[in-house]
Parts: structure tokens; C-alpha cells; sequence
């Protein structure tokens, strides 16, 4: 499968679902938490929200390397076969008020329900420029794609 293949795989996974699991640590203790994610741009960056007063946030200060798991699961005995998970690797930040500004409609567009909780003072939206994919599929199919290297997959 060429990168154009790949890309579009898990352009049409992140497309799928409005759930993820992200991954953040602190002291060498790994934590995950369930979020809402979206797309910013063409996998380069991707969105969520916390509220500030959470062990999610306090990890992501401390340390802003993350990881991001979508997959399209049913818990069903199907899945093993049929269902895919991409992982992505990149860096979370706090958007500045500028960014803010820009990201924020993109976010409540894919999560308009989510709006009242996007526009909280209490809340900080996240960008996290993502580096590398993993993606598997079939149960044993992993394809990957490193952003960092590959800056043709954007044009």
C-alpha cells in the first residue's frame, strides 16, 4: 500500500469516529482519558478539550507528549477481522488566544453539542501536532505513516 493509500485509511478512520483515547503520563505513570476529537487540518493537527482543574491537564503541562488512539470497534468477535485502530504520536499544546480563535469553530463543527463546553473559561482547547501514525487493521495489518519526514503528503 503506497502513503496516498495509507493516508486515506486513516484520513476515513478519523473521519468515522467522534471518540478517542488519549494518552498522556506523568512521573513515568501512563494515564488515558476518553476525549472528543477533531480534525484540524489534513493530519497534521488534531483537536480536544479538558477542563483545566484535571489530572488530564496537570499531565500535559508537565508533559506535552502525547498519544491518540481511534479505532472502529463493536465489541464484537467480528472485530478481530474487520476493525482498525490508528494510533497517532505527537505533541499536545494549549492554543493561544489566536488559535483559539481559529480551532474553536472547527471543533464545535464536529461537536456542536459540545459548544457550551468549548466556550467555558474553565476549558482549554489542545492542538496536537501530530508525528508519526500507526495504523492496524485486520487484526495483524500495521501500516505506518511519520508526518515529520513526509511533508509531499501535504501538498
Amino acid at each position: 500500500m503506497d502513503k496516498k493509500e495509507i493516508r486515506a485509511h486513516i484520513q476515513e478512520l478519523l473521519n468515522s469516529q467522534l471518540l478517542a483515547a488519549l494518552s498522556t503520563q506523568r512521573n513515568g505513570q501512563p494515564y488515558a482519558n476518553l476525549i472528543a476529537f477533531a480534525c484540524a487540518d489534513t493530519l497534521k493537527t488534531i483537536l480536544f478539550a479538558t477542563t483545566k482543574p484535571t489530572r488530564k491537564y496537570t499531565n500535559l503541562l508537565a508533559d506535552n507528549r502525547v498519544s491518540i488512539l481511534v479505532d472502529c470497534r463493536s465489541n464484537q468477535q467480528a472485530d478481530f477481522h474487520q476493525a482498525s485502530a490508528v494510533t497517532l504520536i505527537g505533541e499536545a499544546h494549549e492554543t493561544s488566544s489566536d488559535e483559539r480563535d481559529t480551532y474553536k469553530p472547527i471543533f464545535i463543527g464536529r461537536h456542536p453539542y459540545l459548544e457550551k463546553f468549548v466556550t467555558s473559561p474553565t476549558t482549554a482547547l489542545f492542538k496536537v501536532t501530530v508525528k508519526h501514525y500507526i495504523m492496524v487493521s485486520h487484526f495483524q495489518k500495521v501500516m505506518e505513516l511519520h508526518l515529520t519526514n513526509e511533508t509531499d503528503l501535504f501538498t
